[in-house]
This record gives C-alpha cells, structure tokens and sequence, in this order.
C-alpha cells in the first residue's frame, strides 16, 4: 500500500529563507545612508524589512499548516476584500499618496500595498472557477467570468494610477487562462483590445511616454528621465564579474533612485556582480521549479491550479523586474519579490509559499505512485507466466 500523504517542501522553504535573509542584507546595504539623510537612522528600512520577513514566515508555517481547500471555500470573502482594498486606496485619510500615485492604505503600525493582495486574491478566485469548470474553459463564454474579475481588479489599479502592476496582472490572468486550457484563437481576440489600449494608456499620462523615449535612448535625458536607467547601468557595469564586495556600492549614495526597492536587483549587481545576480537568478529558478513540482503533484484541479499560479506570478515578477533594471524593457516599479523592500509584498509572497507547502502536505507522491504500480505490474506478469 503506497502512502499517499504528501510532506513539508524543505527546499522549498530554505530557499525562501535564504531570499529573505539575503534581501533584509541587500535592503539595509542599498538604504542605510538615504535612511541616514532622510530619517536620521539607516537602520530604518532593515527594521521594517525585519519586521516584514518575521511577519511574512510567521504567515508562512500558518498557511502551511491550514488547509488549502478553505481557500476555495471563502474565495468569494477574499476577491470582495481585495476589490474593497484597491477602492479604499481612493479614499482621502484612509489612502495614501505618493509620487502622484494612490496605492497605500493607512494602517495603525504601517501602510499596505493592496493591489499586492490582490495579485493572490485574483488567483485564488481564478483557480477555483477553473476547478469547478474546467470542461467550460474551451469557450469564451466559459473564460468570460475571469476576464471580468481580472478586468475589474485592473481598471482600480490603473486609476491608481499603476501601470507596471496592471500590466503584470494582465500577464497573471493570460497565464492562468493558458494552464486552465483556453484556446489559442481566445487568446488573440483577448490581446487586440490590450494592443491596442497600449498605447492610449501611453498618451493619457505624458510619464509614460517620456519613460518610453528614456527607454529608447536613455542619454536623450540623462538629468531627466533617462537618468534612473542610466544609473542602473552604471551600477551593473561597475560590478563586473564578482563585484565591488557586500556593502560597497557607490549608486546607493543617493545616486540611483529606489535603489532599496525597485531597483535593489541593480545593487546586487554592482556589489556581488554578474557572479551574484546568477546565483539570485538561480535561487528563483529553483523556487518556481520547486513550485511547479507541486502543481503536478496536487490531488485535485484546485491546488494545482492554485500552486501554478503562484509560480506563475513569482516568475512574472522576477522577469519583469530584472528587465527593467537592465532596460530590455521600458522602465517601471515592480518589486523584486522577498528581497525588494516592502513589508506587504514580503508577507504576501511569504503567504503564497505558505499555500505551496499546504498544497505539498495534502498530495501525493505521484512518481513513487508509478514507480509502485509498474513494479506490480511486473510482479503480477511474472506470476502469469509461472502459472503458465
């Protein structure tokens, strides 16, 4: 008799860890001096990364000992809460702003990012549709509910406004629909309108397109908007091969924008160099593999769906931001997730690890299944032919 009980993911969680711990070093390292001019303490944001990465394992052994099916049981409560989030954001006292942008919420000891709930808010809602339609996922008709959610989730957070994360919901709910078996022709009616909404999205906020030109030829406006990019290849030339060494970069002193949040991947290069950032890159590839790994062995359409697309929207962050501080894309702020600073993106990601280790718990050991099964097989032929 073959067990069936699944077990904790070790890897998968000492690679978490590490990622955490590695991030608390590289955030204090990329702000202690700009904490220092700013806040009188440069130890500011390593305390709240800290705080996030005790908070966000803590989260993480919770989710890990909660079974995952009662996701899909209050999956209605958790899309209604992240829809309400992105809406509280509007709302003068409770939102904050910054940088022209509303994105925060206020909260009692810190403020929340809610368009990172609702990343994993959409997924869940997404895999348990899926689930329980997946004969349906072949007709437009039957995809036409995720479209609505993801729809609605990416118009609140537009109007933030907040492009890059729109678009990286975009990309979540495209991938979702592919592993959930919609056709090839649902996917081109789908990309026309986003073609073509593209460019308005461009021309309404002047930014945009100055980002894009920056983009393009970032040394049009090296004071301007070229300067960040510019910056950010400063920062990864300078690196080489095996860096400057922890702790020595020269970006960070105030050179290089958001150099602890969006842009920390670019410290990473400069002080641990090109050795460093495939070693980071390695870890993450490791993690999504892992992953993936428990998406094939999940017992039911749920958790497989589910663990796919939290793998999926890990590998959507880690690209998109590792483009970006390369400029193979325009540029744009998406956190490098567990290491960027951030205590909502932190406890979030910690979360979605968290439900891949409860998914691993609940399945079963598929390859010693038919690895068993053929030695059965085996056993009962030989018993034939004896008979024989």
């Amino acid at each position: 008799m073959v067990k069936r009980e699944g077990k904790f993911d070790w890897i998968l969680f000492a690679v978490t860890v590490i990622l955490v711990a590695f991030g608390v070093v590289m955030v204090y390292s990329a702000s202690s001096y700009s904490a220092q001019i700013n806040y009188g303490n440069k130890y500011f944001f390593m305390y709240k990364q800290i705080f996030g990465g005790v908070l966000g394992i803590a989260v993480l052994m919770l989710m890990s000992i909660t079974d995952y099916r009662v996701l899909d049981k209050i999956r209605y409560i958790i899309l209604a809460v992240s829809i309400i989030l992105l809406v509280l954001v509007f709302i003068p006292g409770i939102g904050i702003e910054s940088y022209g942008a509303r994105r925060w919420i206020n909260l009692p000891f810190f403020s929340m990012q809610a368009s990172e709930v609702s990343k994993f808010g959409f997924i869940i809602f997404a895999s348990s549709y899926m689930a329980k339609h997946h004969e349906k996922m072949t007709t437009f008709k039957g995809i036409l509910p995720i479209l609505l959610v993801g729809g609605v989730i990416c118009l609140l957070i537009i109007l933030e406004p907040n492009m890059s994360i729109t678009l990286c919901v975009i990309m979540l709910m495209f991938t979702m629909l592919y592993i959930g078996g919609a056709r090839i022709k649902h996917f081109v009616i789908m990309a026309i309108p986003v073609v073509a909404l593209v460019p308005i999205l461009i021309l309404i906020e002047p930014y945009r397109l100055n980002r894009l030109m920056a983009f393009l030829d970032p040394w049009q406006s090296p004071l301007g908007e070229g300067y960040q990019l510019i910056q950010s290849f400063y920062s990864l030339g300078s690196g080489g091969l095996f860096g400057l060494g922890l702790f020595n970069s020269r970006q960070k002193y105030l050179f290089l924008p958001f150099s602890e949040s969006d842009f920390i991947f670019s410290i990473i290069g400069e002080e641990l160099g090109l050795f460093g950032c495939i070693l980071v890159a390695g870890a993450f590839m490791l993690l999504i593999f892992r992953a993936v790994l428990i998406a094939q062995k999940a017992t039911d359409r749920f958790g497989c769906f589910l663990a796919s697309g939290i793998a999926a929207i890990i590998a959507i962050q880690v690209l998109v931001n590792i483009a970006v501080v390369t400029g193979s894309i325009p540029p744009t702020g998406l956190p490098l997730p567990f290491i960027s600073a951030g205590s909502t993106s932190l406890i979030v990601f910690c979360a979605g690890i968290g439900i891949l280790e409860s998914i691993s718990l609940r399945s079963h050991k598929s390859t010693e299944v038919l690895v068993s099964l053929k030695k059965e097989r085996k056993k009962t032929k030989k018993g034939k032919k004896r008979k024989k």
